[in-house]
């Protein structure tokens, strides 16, 4: 059992950025009891003033060898990019760098030098994720403090794979920059889907399925096939019970299976819209009177910064 949140300010006035991150906090840590093994999210809209903020994870004794994140910034250096700023939190590094060149070349360097793992690279967002609730998450990593325009959240039970950070959600879309996805629930086809996508020049960073609804939706969006249209897609491609939340540059998506098996609800404004799997975490950051709806089953919805919702379903 999983929980999952994701929050989105519809209207953007100039550079006006919303709190995200304290909002996806307290939806999240009402979720507590769905999973305390993980807690993560992701935070889009954010004004960097570098080309990509990346965020690396630098695992066990390696996080105390300096020469890691030296040979790491020698490898962006190397293909012509540069590195802004770094700051760090225990094994936990925030990398503003500029580079011009594809986002691919800028990812496989990185994840060339031995011992660094990448969690994202934005223009506009960056995942924060860790062991623990998200108040531990926030006493860490302070996304109270990130303003932004969306974002998507999760809390973990780990009953698949272990219980460590590199399994942990938002997965990123690896090598697309600002597409992650939060995951509740199970693909029964993730190994077919694995060779698909790796037959393609794709690579993992993990063997838990979401991660690979991400990449499968980020192939998607590569094509030019709009965002709705490649949640519709999936609802035939993707195998299981699930309920999944897509966070791009502009906007969300969820996309919820022909059973109906997980439960999610959705809390709309004509300013944001909020959604998550239990009212609970809904009710503890917009307690408005608003009625707020469950989709049904075989359903897709999308909405868009600073556009209007683009609403679409079958059953």
């Amino acid at each position: 059992m999983c929980g999952i949140a994701a929050v989105l300010y519809k209207v953007q006035a100039g550079d006006q950025r919303h709190p995200v991150g304290r909002q996806l906090r307290e939806m999240l840590y009402a979720m507590r009891h769905r999973g305390v093994d993980s807690t993560g999210v992701t935070v889009c809209g954010e004004s960097f003033g570098t080309d990509y903020v990346a965020r690396l994870f630098v695992p066990g004794e390696n996080a105390v060898d300096a020469k890691v994140i030296t040979e790491a910034k020698k490898a962006v250096m190397g293909i012509g990019g540069s590195i802004d700023s770094i700051s760090r939190v225990g094994s936990f590094f925030r990398v503003g760098l500029d580079f011009k060149g594809d986002v691919r070349i800028l990812a496989d360097a990185i994840l060339g030098v031995p011992g660094v793992e990448i969690h994202s690279i934005g223009r506009s967002s960056e995942i924060i994720k860790d062991t623990g609730d998200s108040y531990e998450l926030d006493r860490r990593h302070d996304i109270s403090r990130l303003n932004g325009t969306h974002g998507v959240g999760h809390v973990r039970l780990a009953t698949e794979s272990q219980v460590d950070i590199r399994h942990s959600h938002p997965f990123w879309a690896y090598p697309f920059p600002d597409i992650s996805v939060v995951h509740n629930g199970q693909l029964t086809n993730y190994h077919t889907l694995t060779r698909k996508l790796q037959q393609r020049g794709y690579r993992f960073q993990t063997h838990n399925d979401s991660e690979v609804i991400g990449v499968y939706i980020a192939d998607k969006l590569s094509q030019g096939i709009k965002l709705g249209d490649a949640l519709e897609q999936s609802l035939d491609d993707l195998d299981g019970t699930f309920t999944y939340v897509v966070s791009t540059d502009s906007g969300i998506g969820v996309a919820k299976d022909r059973w109906s098996a997980k439960p999610f609800v959705i809390f709309e404004t004509g300013e944001l819209v909020g959604v998550a799997s239990e009212e609970v975490a809904l009710r503890r950051v917009f307690p408005e009177n608003v009625e707020r709806f469950e989709p049904q089953e075989h359903t897709v919805l999308t909405w868009n910064v600073a556009l209007a919702p683009v609403i679409g379903g079958r059953s």
